[in-house]
């Protein structure tokens, strides 16, 4: 029987013999003060039951765990008490508001022991660690975490893994993956529960080494503590999330978090500022760089590219143990831009750092595909089209000199920015864009609660004064036609519309999502399917269609997506 229940969701995922913990055990563990059990009554096991799950969900209780209620941002979990107990759950950790919402007088005991402590949160990851009997410790897990990078950094290093025969996992923004079993995923990194136990039921399955993207929401709020990192990696830091951390210095910050102790080895890439002052901060690093920095631990020698798109990458590496000779590693790479030849060579540096063979390694990266990167539809018309995730202003830059580096004819663009996120980019997703496109469709995105045309409204901004820039610049001449599309269907049957013989169209912002959110409301909505689509009616249906990475030349600027 496998270990998933019905619902496929990365929370439901439960090893099928957790070790458990009783109650006393976890309370000891969290510091928190036992309500609800007898003084005396330790030997008593009803009083004392064993815990075998931890979830956050209510609607996710299963006979035997402990139902954390957390305060949330519209209402506090404790609220939602009597439903986890009522599906199985036979303990609840709370916080002193908790607490005053289950022993309210109007209300029924809860009937279970509660577990009572300042800091809930802080403590889910300590205890799903012994619920689960800290399964990451049976792992080799390698933490990648940066603004951009983490997803095709990981899906690299998951191939790189493999290559001598370990079973590995994969957790990311895109999915789930034991052993080439795919589940979807719900956040980048999960809540501490869920990861425990992901890590539990890969252990059960004889994974070995997993690699898994660490976003800073989950350093900042405890989703990985109780995990212990054989490596932690570091890809770069632009902005983002500035919504959740109030300055880029707060994000750095959280970022770094990855390098407080937990991690036995530290890789990071040296070619942005912030990565070199980490690097300065932690000098038994192995570092990553691109062309030129000799400095690093693991830099790239030299990228050439056939005439099929391929690049072929030579780094340079410290001397294997035993030798005094720098290491010379050779790889093909479909995937294109230099960015991507850096997030292969963290993944190498990586690879490295857990003492493997590096070269049998990179030897496994050539057929790598990332879903949503940088991912070519082709429905055999005679222009470029691409549906890439590129939502933050430094990774569409990159995304967009990649494919306009060498592009014979016009580069257009459809993207937009996300609601209830950092407002700040949205105007700097514009100008980007606008900086390097031919003709740019400003549409929406996930408005989620925020009015549609005020999102478009701040990307617009930054797209015409890009485009009034250039226009300066270039003496009157039009740089950038830009134009305003809401409908994001409309606005991608208009490009594909515009496109002729040698152009590019890149449908940038949400890459593999399957879903649109407008006004709180999730509706089916995938770029791929939809940029297809309009291929299809716009050209010949009769033609077969595929899906493959584009090609591009490896000089642009080493951002990544």
């Amino acid at each position: 029987m496998p270990a998933v229940a019905p619902s496929g969701s990365p929370a439901a995922l439960r090893p099928r013999h957790p070790p458990g913990a009783t109650v006393r055990e976890i309370a000891a563990l969290a510091g928190a003060r036992l309500a609800g059990v007898p003084e005396g009554s330790a030997s008593n096991a009803s009083a004392d039951p064993a815990l075998t799950g931890v979830t956050l969900r209510a609607q996710d209780a299963r006979p035997g765990d402990l139902f954390a209620a957390l305060p949330g941002t519209r209402a506090h979990g404790a609220g939602f008490a009597t439903e986890a107990v009522a599906a199985g759950a036979i303990a609840v950790l709370t916080d002193p508001a908790g607490f005053a919402i289950l022993t309210a007088p109007d209300l029924a005991p809860i009937g279970v022991p509660v577990l009572l402590t300042a800091h809930p949160r802080e403590q889910l990851g300590t205890i799903a660690k012994a619920v689960y009997g800290d399964p990451s410790r049976r792992l080799a897990v390698v933490g990648i975490t940066g603004t951009s990078g983490k997803t095709t950094t990981c899906y690299l290093l998951e191939a790189a893994l493999a290559a001598d025969g370990s079973k590995t996992g994969l957790i990311g923004t895109v999915q789930t993956r034991i052993d080439g079993e795919i589940a979807p995923s719900a956040l980048t990194t999960p809540e501490a529960p869920d990861l425990q136990a992901l890590f539990a039921v890969m252990a059960e399955r004889g994974v070995s080494v997993v690699a898994m993207e660490v976003s800073s929401h989950a350093l900042s709020l405890g989703r990985v503590s109780g995990t212990t990192f054989a490596v932690g990696a570091f890809t770069n830091l632009s902005q983002d999330h500035l919504d959740f951390h109030h300055d880029m210095e707060e994000y750095f910050r959280a970022k770094s978090l990855l390098f407080d102790g937990r991690a036995g080895r530290h890789v990071i890439d040296i070619d942005t500022p912030y990565g070199a002052r980490l690097a300065a901060a932690h000098p038994e690093a192995l570092t990553v760089a691109g062309p030129g920095n000799t400095d690093a631990s693991w830099s790239v020698a030299a990228v050439e590219i056939s005439t099929t798109g391929i690049q072929h990458v030579t780094v340079l590496g410290p001397a294997a143990a035993g030798s005094t000779a720098a290491r010379t590693v050779t790889f093909d790479l479909a995937l294109p831009g230099a960015f991507n030849v850096s997030n292969a060579t963290m993944a190498l540096a990586c690879i490295d750092a857990l003492g493997r063979d590096v070269q049998r390694a990179a030897d496994a990266l050539s057929g790598v595909v990332v879903p949503g990167r940088m991912e070519r539809i082709d429905a055999g018309q005679d222009f470029m089209a691409v549906v890439d995730y590129a939502h933050k202003p430094a990774a569409l830059a990159a995304v967009l000199d990649a494919i306009r580096d060498g592009l014979a004819g016009r580069l257009i663009v459809v993207v937009g920015a996300g609601g209830d996120r950092d407002t700040g980019k949205r105007s700097l997703m514009g100008f980007e864009a606008a900086a390097r496109a031919d003709v740019l469709i400003v549409t929406d995105d996930n408005p989620r609660s925020e009015p549609p045309e005020a999102i478009r409204a701040q990307v617009l901004g930054g797209a015409r004064e890009a485009a009034a820039s250039h226009s300066e610049r270039r003496g009157g001449a039009t740089s950038c036609a830009v134009s305003e599309i809401g409908d994001r269907r409309t606005a991608i049957r208009a490009a594909v519309a515009a496109a002729g013989t040698g152009d590019a169209v890149v449908i940038a912002g949400k890459g593999h999502e399957l879903g649109q959110e407008i006004a709180g409301v999730v509706q089916p909505f995938s770029d791929r399917v939809e940029l297809l689509a309009a291929l299809t009616e716009f050209g010949d249906s009769a033609r077969p269609t595929t899906v493959h990475p584009v090609t591009a030349r490896s000089d642009a600027p080493r951002n990544r997506p």
